[in-house]
């Protein structure tokens, strides 16, 4: 993958990430990864559809996963797609909690740790310098 291609993934993102919207400002000492929605080894592709930018916990979490289960239902869900899915309808805010509103937000949330303790704090003291939007 190229360097105009990350930044063109980059910018696409408005240097957020795509799962937990954590700007990349507020994580300097971790760049933040241009991903595969669909890993290699499923056969996905370095296509700019197949990518997203996403902070280190997030994509690190995610691997190569397109599923998990939903914590509420047990139930095999796919992942939020950041190509074909709007963020808003699968997730919301509570402080600085992130809410999944339906199976694929709650899976999502749950297999990539977004409410781990060291993430909500990171979010508390954003939201504390009025930093978080």
């Amino acid at each position: 993958m190229d360097g105009p291609l990350r930044q063109r993934v980059r910018d696409r993102a408005g240097n957020r990430c795509e799962y937990c919207q954590l700007r990349q400002e507020h994580d300097p000492f971790h760049p933040f990864h241009v991903e595969h929605i669909i890993a290699r080894q499923h056969g996905g592709t370095d296509e700019p559809q197949n990518l997203a930018l996403a902070c280190h916990q997030c994509n690190l979490h995610k691997g190569t996963n397109l599923t998990g289960l939903d914590p509420d239902t047990n139930e095999v869900t796919r992942l939020f797609d950041p190509r074909r899915n709007r963020w808003e309808d699968h997730f919301s805010w509570d402080g600085p909690f992130l809410t999944g509103r339906t199976a694929t937000g709650r899976t999502t949330v749950w297999l990539l740790e977004t409410n781990a303790q060291e993430r909500i704090e990171l979010r508390r003291l954003l939201i504390a310098l009025g930093e978080l939007d």
